[in-house]
């Protein structure tokens, strides 16, 4: 018999074994948390990364591929070291460098492998992976870099690096994990999602001790990665190679364009660096000397460096004041130096012998009867209607905004406007004899070389342009490049008015020119110096050839040269000539830029 006492007892123990019962029943039976739990302990998920899509030139040159490095990981508690000297010498690191990483390892897990040494390169492993077996805990993990058979045109091409905790944090995707590689710059930047491809995962069975037992549920849940797309380059690899021999030494910029597509031909940052140098485990030692060098060769000036245009602008003038009805061929103004500094022609000029002696005071007389048309009575108020119409007018042919390449980064230049001399002047403080410095392609204009050698392709093309892009066919297919750099934009000049401007081009290269001429090719252009207060003055030329049927139109910066018809005239018609015939047939030309004596 139970005394209430002991019943009391029995009871409880009875419930209390019953709940047990009941939670092992949900536990095993109803819950498969705990078992899911089990599994990711016992399981490795090991990401297979894929490689990268490659990039080809317009001729199917190989310019990037893929080279393998291999990743040392780390099991923490498998890992043991009696010679801690010796393993460092081995692998070529210092002692904290080991200490840091195994830590950090550690901090991950102790059961899960982590990256303790990264990106060791094949010729390394093949010295060290003899010795791996002489350490437990140890394993490598392949991964690969980006590497280039001819070290060029590295500032379009770009780099990859590995992905910071804001471009995490950016990432909507989720596609991305802390050391994953991204495209940081260039085309890797612009054409990340295409390059990357879609990553793999395999599933490991291991112990307690983390040594892998075989596959997870016979490999079952394993997917493949697919590499990323290959990309087919508008850039003509030689033409690259030879301009980046041109501009050694120098500091400026090339930019060449077919005219009829928009499609860039060559893209020259000069200083020019080895793009192979910023790959593989010296990555961030590279690039801080890089960033660190006063030449700034990582300053991408073809798309960022911004420059009054000079007189190639007075191009842009005379077309606007045809449009207007201001200006006809007959057009004649004196040759006043009273008003703006020239140098020796005749005078007085019409509109044709303006563009060929680049006629200053010919253009203050011009831009004058373009602003101030009398609009107002107010002349201040005058400048300003006249001054906005005519910057409406300029924006047309891809000034003073972005053009949109297929890079980032790239910056708008400056056209300017009644607001900005309201800001710096004051309202109705302003008026033509402010601004005349406009008229010649100086004073508050700022423009980029791309933007210049996109006017280049306008003057072809006789008004009109595809937006400057570097890519010409995804993964084999033209159609599936961005829409907007199949879409024909339209200045609004009369196609009539670019006929006297082709022939004052091509003439004017025998007044201020004469060394670009070439014998069998007519190449119409216009040189310009850029004004510079900090030294010597920048040398300019655009141009576009052959004129009868425009394949190439270039702008060609050379800072600190001089007159345009020596440095950039000179070097443009020589890539003009490999452009056009393939090999350089004056090699008197070219030893004149390679030695780069143009200011003597």
């Amino acid at each position: 018999m139970y005394t209430g006492r002991s019943l009391v007892v029995a009871v409880s123990i009875g419930m209390i074994a019953l709940v047990l019962l009941g939670k092992l029943f949900l536990i095993q039976v109803t819950d498969d948390s705990y078992l899911r739990k089990a599994e990711r302990n016992a399981i490795q998920r090991v990401v297979d990364h894929p490689y990268r899509g490659l990039v080809y030139d317009r001729n199917n040159s190989l310019m990037v591929f893929n080279d393998p490095v291999f990743d040392l990981m780390v099991i923490p508690k498998e890992f043991e070291l009696e010679d801690t000297t010796r393993f460092c010498d081995l692998f070529g690191i210092e002692k904290q460098v080991l200490i840091d990483g195994f830590n950090a390892a550690k901090n991950y897990s102790w059961v899960k492998p982590s990256p303790l040494i990264k990106q060791i390169s094949k010729e390394e492993f093949g010295r060290v992976q003899d010795f791996l077996i002489d350490y437990r805990g140890l394993f490598v993990m392949t991964r690969s870099v980006r590497a280039y058979p001819q070290s060029a045109a590295s500032n379009a091409l770009g780099y990859i690096g590995e992905i910071n905790a804001s471009q995490l944090n950016r990432d909507s995707t989720r596609y991305y994990v802390q050391g994953d590689y991204v495209g940081l710059s260039g085309i890797e930047s612009y054409y990340e999602p295409e390059l990357r491809g879609r990553k793999g995962v395999k599933y490991k069975l291991v112990n307690v001790r983390g040594i892998e037992k075989g596959a997870f549920k016979n490999g079952d849940l394993d997917t493949l990665s697919l590499p990323g797309e290959n990309l087919q380059a508008t850039i003509d690899l030689d033409l690259q190679v030879y301009g980046e021999k041109l501009m050694q030494g120098k500091r400026g910029s090339v930019v060449a364009i077919e005219p009829k597509t928009g499609e860039i031909l060559t893209m020259i940052s000069a200083p020019v660096y080895d793009p192979n140098i910023l790959t593989g485990a010296r990555f961030g030692e590279n690039y801080q000397s890089l960033n660190m060098d006063p030449e700034k060769p990582l300053f991408n000036r073809p798309i960022m460096a911004m420059y009054p245009p000079g007189s190639i602008f007075k191009i842009v003038q005379s077309l606007i004041g045809m449009q207007e009805g201001i200006l006809t061929p007959n057009t004649t103004y004196p040759c006043n130096r009273a008003l703006v500094n020239c140098h020796n022609h005749p005078s007085p000029v019409n509109l044709f012998g303006a563009i060929r002696n680049s006629c200053n005071p010919y253009y203050h007389q011009a831009f004058r009867q373009v602003i101030n048309q009398e609009v107002s009575s107010n002349t201040y108020e005058d400048t300003q209607i006249g001054l906005d119409k005519w910057r409406e007018s300029v924006m047309k042919f891809g000034l003073g905004s972005q053009l949109g390449i297929d890079m980032h980064g790239e910056k708008g230049g400056s056209i300017p406007s009644s607001e900005l001399y309201d800001r710096i002047y004051g309202k109705g403080r302003w008026k033509y004899s402010t601004i005349y410095s406009l008229s010649i392609g100086q004073g508050e204009m700022l423009v980029t070389p791309l933007q210049m050698a996109n006017l280049a392709a306008i003057f072809a093309n006789k008004g009109y342009y595809y937006t400057p892009h570097l890519i010409r066919a995804i993964d084999g297919d033209p159609s599936r490049i961005p829409e907007k750099f199949k879409t024909k934009r339209d200045t609004g000049i009369d196609t009539d008015h670019f006929d006297l401007i082709q022939d004052a081009m091509a003439a004017a290269l025998s007044g201020t020119a004469a060394r670009a001429i070439m014998k069998d090719i007519t190449i119409a252009g216009k040189t310009g110096t850029a004004q510079n207060p900090a030294g010597e003055d920048h040398s300019v030329f655009i141009a576009f050839a052959p004129k009868e049927d425009p394949k190439i139109a270039i702008a060609v910066y050379v800072e600190n040269a001089g007159w345009g018809g020596r440095a950039a005239a000179s070097t443009a018609s020589l890539l003009i000539e490999k452009y056009l015939t393939g090999e350089i047939n004056r090699p008197e030309l070219e030893e004149y830029v390679l030695q780069g004596e143009f200011i003597y």
